[in-house]
């Protein structure tokens, strides 16, 4: 792409993002303490999807990549609440071993999130796939694969 074009191609992706407030529930639940997620890190989460126009909950929960959005994609509901037994049926999918996470505890739900995730990420970053349960093999971007694959 000449430069001309790359700029033109810039500047409307400039004018198409349209900053939006931090959702009231977000902003609440980062206030809390308490939580495995540094508040800095809560508010970086919500600022940048705020940043890029993105009134969804999920994307100021979470740093919104490549696997984040297809996770949402299969696994949240309309109101943005993870479906858990999509969630483990994503897990098994793609070979993840949930069975230590049984604790039932309160902020079981957060946990089994964010354990399931990382496992999974690392599976999907090796494998460079995610599999869904209906068996839809999604290809990760290169730059996210190369960022996560160790």
């Amino acid at each position: 792409m000449g430069k001309k074009k790359q700029d033109a191609a810039i500047a409307v992706v400039e004018e198409a993002i349209v900053p939006v407030a931090i959702d009231a529930e977000v902003a609440a639940d980062n206030a809390k303490a308490r939580s495995v997620v540094g508040t800095k890190y809560k508010h970086r989460y919500a600022e940048r999807a705020v940043a890029l126009g993105n009134k969804r909950k999920a994307a100021q929960r979470s740093a919104w990549d490549w696997l984040a959005q297809s996770i949402a994609a299969i696994c949240l509901d309309d109101k943005d609440r993870i479906d858990i037994a999509a969630f483990l049926a994503l897990l098994d999918a793609n070979g993840v071993d949930h069975s230590r996470w049984q604790n039932r505890s309160k902020g079981w739900e957060g946990r089994l999130r964010m354990s399931g995730r990382l496992a999974l990420q690392r599976v999907v970053a090796e494998g460079e796939m995610l599999r869904t349960a209906d068996g839809e093999e999604l290809v990760p971007p290169a730059e996210w694969v190369a960022k996560y694959a160790h």
